[in-house]
Parts: structure tokens; C-alpha cells; sequence
């Protein structure tokens, strides 16, 4: 996407054709707008067609060019902070309404896979959250408390078990989460513009948002060729807002996030790496993510980004990790590389923000976008229709405040993970 090979890496590659769209033209009335087209944008459109409604999707780029097209692939519920901890930062009610809705957001990415048809390589064999050291182990220990205490079906793992599923000795144990899986994030976010698009929602491609009006009861949104004038907008552009929304991208700290993909590894190495195809990520404050692709490549991703001295840096790095951690895999060279931004809140919770009277949306999915966006953007689709109150969303309805010192914030984690990684398995 914008011949940039290290935008969206293996998943370009990999992924099916994205639908056919064209550039908004003239002017057009629908009953909704949406503006954004990753997980939240299109599930909302795709959820509120199916009801009926009439919907623009305009899209800055191409589906999927954000977040949405450039993680690692994990199907996550929940979230970073811990569970007992939700209600605190949430309020009781919509703290544990949050809980049990994103518990069983991997359920729905499933459901709509299913559903639609949608090639996307999903793994349905759960996560795994890899304890390093035993502070990492008592950090899980609390989690598995937290979630059985819900009467989610996680499960921990001693450092053997770890060992076995993950194919290294690295671990001090794991947290399971059979709800979890993998996914080919790109072609998942394709697949669910075709099933919008096949819903009768009018997808707009190229077509960035330059303002948002109100034109009576409703508004108007315009770009530099044509305008929508729609009841309600849904704004699902979260960590790539710009325009008439960059208030949102202003509360958000932008943490980027590179993964490298290596070619596929022999039958006998898969059968000792990832033999059940779970996804992993680790307990470390500058973590690492790995999991396995349909064709048998090893994702291999961590913070930071791929420009400038970082390129070099993070993929020395990440050669030298691999080989620590998988010796089995001796040198084997790198297919693909690429990287993005996740929008991180100042509490690591998401937002749900009014904008103006039927002008509404969720942003801040703090690293998990997939299975929350896929959700969230139903549950817009469900407040737009009227079966959910506001007074019924998972979320309060929160002021967009800007982050203090951004740019400078930012610098210093990018600065942070390249010396971590400068040092890191050199020893």
C-alpha cells in the first residue's frame, strides 16, 4: 500500500484482494456515515446494513491500511489492564461490562469468519501469554486468579507444558486462553469490506475526511471531491485520525510496533515450534510477540520502528532473538518486515466519545484491535439502531484530552526500545 513494502509486509503479500471501490464523488445521503476502515468502521457498517440502514464507509487510503492491516494477528479478548482493576477505572457497571463483552469479542471475530466466508487463515487453537522469570509467572498467577474468578477458561501452564507447545526453554510457564487464536489480520479486514460491501454499504476508498458539519439534524462530511449527509457518523479512525478528528489521535500516545516474517520453516521444525499454532507474546515491559503463519513463516515482532537507525537495530536484534530462543531454527533468513503504530491511552483502556449529538465512537484499542474493534464497531451499530441505550454501552462517555507531551513521550520509547534492544540476547 503506497509502495511502501515495510507498511503492511507478509499480510500484503499474503492477503486476498481487497474489494472494488471508487473515490466519493458529488454528493450522496445515507442514513450513516462512517469514517475509517479498519475492524470498528467496517463492523459497524457491515452490522448496521445488515439492520436495514442505509451507510457510507469512507476510508482515508485503502481497507485495512491501518492498525487493522499491519499487526501481529492475535485474537485477544480483554484487555492490558487487569480485570479486578477495570471496575476501578470504569466505574463498577461498565467495568464489568466491558469485561464480559471484550471476554467474548474472539467469539464474534469467529462467528463473522464463519459467517461470510472469509479466507483469512483464522486459528482457533488460543494464545499464550509467556511468563519471563518469575516475576513474569507471579504477574500471570494474578491474571489466572482474576479471569477464573469470572469464570473465564484460562488456564496455567508450568514451564514444562510452556516448553512443549512453544518449542523453547526460555519460559517460566504461560497463560492459555483457548478463546484466543490467530488471524491473517489484512485479509480479515478485506474479507469483512466485501461482506459490507455485499450488505449494500457504499465503500469509498482514497476518500480522507477534510470536515464534519452539522446540516440540520444530521451533518455533512466532505472531502476534497464529494460529501456524505448522513443521520448519524460513526468515527473509527483511532490511531491514524486526522483532519476534523485529530483530537482523537492527540489523546493517544503512538507506540510503534515492527514485526519480521521469515520463510517458511521445514515440516520438522514446525512439528518443534508452535506445534498447536497458538499465538504468543510475552511478560516484558518492552514485549515480544511471535506466532506462525498459515504457510509455516514465524512472525517475529516487538516495539519499535522500522526507519532511520531503528531498521537496523531492530532486526539485528530480532535475528539474534530468534536464534536465543529457537536454536532448532539456526540462520534463517527474514521474507518480509513491516510496522505500525499503536495508539496507547494514558490508563490503557479504550474510549467511547461523543463528538456531537448522533456523532459517536470508540478509539484507543491500546495493541488489541482485532476481536475489540471487531465488537465495538457492533455495538455502535447496536447504539446508532436504538437497542442500546447510552446508558447501556460498555464504556462511559469520556472528554477527548490530549496527552502531555507527545512527541516527546514518544521519542523516548522509541529511544528505549532500540537500546533495549542494542543489548538484548547479545549475552
Amino acid at each position: 500500500m503506497l509502495n511502501d513494502p515495510r507498511s503492511h509486509g507478509l499480510w500484503e503479500k499474503t492477503a486476498p484482494p481487497a474489494p472494488k471501490t471508487a473515490v466519493l464523488a458529488g454528493a450522496i445521503t445515507t442514513d450513516v456515515a462512517v469514517v475509517g476502515g479498519g475492524y470498528t468502521g467496517i463492523s459497524a457498517a457491515l452490522h448496521l446494513a445488515e439492520a436495514g440502514l442505509s451507510v457510507a464507509l469512507l476510508e482515508a487510503v485503502d481497507f485495512g491500511f491501518g492498525g487493522a492491516g499491519r499487526n501481529v494477528g492475535l485474537i485477544n479478548g480483554g484487555m492490558w489492564v487487569m480485570p479486578d482493576d477495570i471496575p476501578g477505572v470504569l466505574g463498577p457497571v461498565h467495568g464489568e461490562r466491558a469485561l464480559e463483552l471484550l471476554g467474548g469479542a474472539p467469539l464474534l471475530v469467529r462467528d463473522l469468519v464463519e459467517k461470510h466466508g472469509i479466507a483469512c487463515e483464522i486459528e482457533t487453537n488460543g494464545t499464550l501469554h509467556l511468563a519471563v522469570g518469575e516475576a513474569g509467572l507471579k504477574e500471570l498467577r494474578e491474571r489466572h486468579r482474576q479471569w477464573t474468578s469470572r469464570g473465564a477458561p484460562v488456564e496455567l501452564l508450568s514451564a514444562e507444558e510452556t516448553a512443549r507447545r512453544v518449542g523453547s526453554e526460555a519460559y517460566a510457564g504461560a497463560l492459555f486462553d483457548p478463546r484466543a487464536g490467530t488471524i491473517q489480520p489484512l485479509a480479515y479486514a478485506r474479507g469483512l469490506a466485501h461482506a459490507a460491501q455485499g450488505a449494500g454499504v457504499q465503500l469509498f476508498s482514497g476518500s480522507p475526511v477534510l470536515s464534519a458539519e452539522r446540516r440540520g439534524s444530521g451533518w455533512m462530511v466532505a472531502t476534497s471531491n464529494g460529501s456524505v449527509t448522513a443521520d448519524w457518523v460513526i468515527v473509527a479512525t483511532d490511531a491514524y485520525s486526522t483532519g476534523p478528528f485529530a483530537e482523537v489521535r492527540a489523546e493517544q500516545l503512538h507506540l510503534p510496533y515492527f514485526n519480521f516474517a521469515t520463510r517458511p520453516l521445514s515440516d520438522n521444525l514446525r512439528r518443534s515450534i508452535l506445534p498447536r499454532r497458538e499465538g504468543c507474546w510475552d511478560t516484558k515491559e518492552i514485549l515480544s510477540s511471535f506466532r506462525m503463519d498459515q504457510a509455516g513463516r514465524l512472525v517475529f515482532g516487538s516495539v519499535g520502528a522500522l526507519r532511520n537507525t531503528g531498521a537496523a537495530v531492530h532486526r539485528a536484534w530480532a535475528q539474534r532473538a530468534l536464534k536465543t530462543l529457537f536454536p532448532q531454527i539456526g540462520d534463517i533468513p527474514f521474507e518480509a518486515e513491516w510496522y505500525g503504530k499503536i495508539g496507547m491511552t494514558s490508563d490503557a483502556v479504550p474510549r467511547f466519545h461523543r463528538f456531537g449529538d448522533k456523532m459517536v465512537g470508540f478509539s484507543g484499542y491500546n495493541g488489541r484491535g482485532i476481536a475489540p474493534g471487531t465488537v465495538f464497531g457492533k455495538t455502535l451499530a447496536r447504539h446508532v439502531l436504538g437497542e442500546l441505550s447510552e446508558d447501556a454501552l460498555p464504556l462511559p462517555v469520556t472528554e477527548v484530552k490530549e496527552q502531555a507531551f507527545r512527541s516527546v513521550r514518544e521519542a523516548y520509547y522509541e529511544a528505549g526500545a532500540q537500546v533495549a534492544h542494542l543489548a538484548g540476547y547479545r549475552f
